[in-house]
């Protein structure tokens, strides 16, 4: 963009020129590139549904899953990672949830909408 000018004028120019400065902000459009490759894979999308809807330790979310646990572990570790989930330590069990923030949140619903399932109800 040669002298901040646009090849094609259609009258958006303040606009343009916002967006042409976001779009410079390559640290945050590298975080969220960072999370869609995450939940790129089939296991951590399960996972991190799965720890939307409750705090559980690696040995039930290997069985719910029907996986190993160190194979859980190294999902966990990337998620975790990401800051999507978080754990807490109880003696030797360590649990994990989701993490209370916002884009954790988002992530949950866009999750549900594309797939179009719904939060289990608790009893």
């Amino acid at each position: 963009m040669e002298n901040g000018k646009l090849p094609h004028e259609h009258g958006t120019r303040a606009a343009s020129e916002r967006i042409k400065k976001e779009l410079g902000n390559m640290e945050k459009f590298q975080l969220v590139a960072d999370i869609f490759k995450q939940l790129g894979d089939t296991t951590r999308v399960r996972l991190f549904w799965l720890l939307c809807h409750c705090e559980e330790c690696v040995i039930n979310i290997s069985a719910m899953l029907d996986m190993s646990s160190p194979a859980v572990s190294h999902h966990l570790r990337i998620l975790r990672g990401s800051g999507l989930i978080v754990c807490r330590r109880e003696g030797k069990e360590v649990y994990y949830q989701a993490a209370d923030t916002q884009q954790s949140q988002l992530l949950h619903k866009m999750i549900e909408q594309v797939i179009e399932v719904t939060c289990p109800e608790e009893t």
